[in-house]
């Protein structure tokens, strides 16, 4: 009797909001999910810090640098179910919110279709978080809306419909562009009537026949929660007119008058040459001109800028921030004043400020994560790579040393040391109990935290000042009697000072001086980062090492005269100091987290003294080269 296969099931499609453009707002489920998947296929306005982070294949939207582009969001439909019926674990990662667009919508219908299950994770929505970044509390009521696609350079209320190829699934056309933050699919979570879509996912409140319709089964959720008095504050239901934001295909329009008399505050996503007519429009329909609001571009970014003014006056007010900037939230109403007290992301101490970020690739991260934490936009410029030592003969003797018991005391002086024994005792299929009963030193949290990593817990940080000096400070002079060993291994970089060396045979000790690795210098920078730094549009550079200083100059030049110098230590400073740098900053201990701080209160107290805010390099006092302040 033949035996009936039973069909694999396909493991369900995770349609994942990234949220808005800070990588920091991703959802923990979200980078749960995205942690498991085989490919990953991106909207194009994903924060490129979530697209550098993503496991598996990543396949972005619009990039044409690959073999099999996916040039738009129908051929991005058509890959998720393709890859999806392959038994692939598939996720379609959106900006903001999947079924704040008709993009995600549709990738739902056609899962639906194809009879693949599929899963939804929420993202934070743009319009959400660029008004608390902005220092906005919008309290309740609220109302949230898109005019993107709507407006024509003719005016404000021109009725728009439907492509003859275009379908109206959903929430709308499933493309980029007007639609993409809101636009016809989009359209609004702030009034009844269509609302966020047509036929396919909405009630009366979200638009269309409920969360399900057509397409999903159901009238699902839209009327419940629009008719409820929740709906009604958050702006899903309860507003006049039946055309307010429309789902494409509808031929109807925004309600101004509605929007015009929505209670609370009010916040519109708009494409930047339309804040205009938005402020034109609310008047128009009996919004008095005198009315608080703000727009902000780029928003939840180190770029973000805000300007608040009144709805009679923002147009002009706002065109020097807008620019050229895709697009802008705009927050109308009394919250909008409260804005000078409740502002936090753009009054932090280094808003606003370029501060360069000379390290290896692999180290500039936490350095840039702690920047970007202070408000500053890094550039990462890395001006050394770590290469392994010319001869291995060394390093392997001192392994072998260090396994068979010759030492008393391991010292570490970098992070990079730490890789590169860890590296070498690993490939002797080793681990941390290759170090039983030796003593371990470390220079800087960061190296002990490196130790701590691979399963090694210091015996000695410097109590005091993170350098050579430091160590040699706290070191204890060799006593013959309680000491078994009087040798140390001093694992290090090929150009490292001889003060240590010297100081530990000072007191005793025989040390073994080992190259664990080599620093290099590495390629110049792109020419635009040069002249940057040449011409004083670098407000900051960050210097962790001598070889960083060195390094930079050698690559790229001397940084501007008005450019702030910050260093981690004496020893940093001093290489700058011959190079002729001047040294604005020093960090009270050489760690990372402490540099950073340093250069932060310094920008801080600056920012008191000129009354001003923002990057103050270009307008700091400047005393002569080679001194200190």
């Amino acid at each position: 009797m033949a035996t009936r296969r039973t069909k694999k099931p396909l493991t369900p499609v995770a349609l994942v909001g990234a949220g808005p453009r800070d990588p920091g707002l991703l959802t923990v489920l979200a980078a749960e999910t995205l942690a498991g998947a085989d490919s990953i296929i991106v909207d194009p306005d994903v924060a490129p810090e979530i697209v550098a982070r993503l496991p598996g294949e990543v396949l972005r939207i619009g990039d044409t640098d690959v073999a099999k582009p996916i040039l738009d969001a129908t051929a991005a439909t058509t890959a998720v179910v393709a890859r999806a019926r392959a038994g692939e674990r598939v996720v379609r990662l959106y900006s903001s919110d999947p079924w704040l667009t008709g993009i995600g919508t549709a990738d739902a219908q056609a899962l639906a279709k194809a009879k693949i299950p599929f899963r939804v994770v929420p993202g934070i929505p743009t319009g959400t978080a660029v008004a608390t970044y902005s220092g906005i509390a919008t309290g309740l009521p609220v109302t949230f809306a898109s005019t993107q696609g709507v407006f024509s350079a003719s005016g404000v209320r021109p009725t728009v419909a439907p492509a003859a190829d275009t379908p109206t699934t959903g929430l709308g056309s499933p493309s980029f562009g007007a639609g993409r933050l809101g636009g016809r699919g989009l359209s609004s979570l702030g009034s009844s009537g269509s609302g966020l879509g047509g036929p396919g996912l909405g009630g009366p409140g979200l638009g269309g026949s409920g969360l399900g319709g057509s397409g999903l089964g159901g009238s699902g959720l839209g009327a419940g929660l629009a008719a409820s008095p929740l709906g009604s504050s958050l702006g899903l239901g309860g507003l006049a007119g039946g055309g307010s934001l429309d789902a494409a295909g509808s031929g109807s329009d925004l309600d101004w008058a509605a929007l015009a008399q929505a209670p609370g505050t009010l916040v519109v996503t708009a494409v930047s040459n339309e804040v205009g007519k938005v402020a034109a429009a609310l008047v128009e329909h009996g919004r008095a001109g005198d009315t608080p609001v703000s727009v902000t571009v780029d928003g939840t970014t180190t770029d973000q800028r805000t300007v608040a003014s009144t709805l009679d006056r923002i147009e002009a007010d706002a065109a020097p921030v807008v620019g050229n900037a895709s697009s802008v939230v705009i927050s109308i109403g009394v919250a909008v004043t409260g804005r000078n007290k409740l502002s936090w992301w753009e009054s932090r101490a280094l808003f606003g400020w370029t501060v360069l970020v000379p390290r290896t690739k692999e180290q500039a991260a936490i350095l840039s994560d702690l920047l970007r934490s202070h408000g500053a936009s890094p550039l990462e410029v890395p001006t050394i790579a770590v290469e392994p030592p010319r001869t291995a003969a060394p390093m392997e003797r001192a392994i072998t040393g260090l396994v068979s018991g010759r030492y008393q005391w391991v010292a570490f002086t970098s992070v990079n040391a730490v890789r590169a024994v860890q590296e070498k005792v690993e490939e002797r299929s080793l681990d941390a109990r290759a170090f039983a009963g030796v003593k371990v030193a470390a220079i800087g949290e960061a190296t002990a935290d490196a130790l701590r990593a691979f399963g090694i817990r210091p015996d000695l940080v410097p109590s005091g000042q993170q350098s050579s000096e430091g160590l040699l400070a706290d070191w204890p002079d060799y006593d013959d009697v309680f000491d078994p060993l009087d040798r140390v291994l001093l694992p290090r970089a090929d150009i490292a000072t001889e003060t240590l060396v010297a100081g530990l045979k000072d007191r005793g000790w025989n040390v073994d001086d080992v190259t664990a690795y080599r620093t290099v210098r590495a390629a110049p920078p792109p020419a635009p980062i040069r002249e940057a730094l040449k011409g004083g549009r670098v407000d900051a550079v960050v210097f962790t090492s001598s070889s960083t200083v060195r390094n930079l100059v050698g690559i790229a030049g001397k940084p501007h005269e008005t450019t702030v110098i910050a260093v981690i230590g004496p020893q940093t400073a001093a290489t700058a100091a011959e190079l002729g740098l001047r040294v604005d900053v020093q960090a009270t201990e050489a760690s990372i987290p402490s540099l950073v701080q340093a250069l932060a209160d310094f920008a801080a107290e600056h920012r008191e003294e000129l009354g001003k805010v923002g990057p103050l390099a270009a307008r700091l006092p400047k005393p002569r080269r080679g001194s200190r302040r």
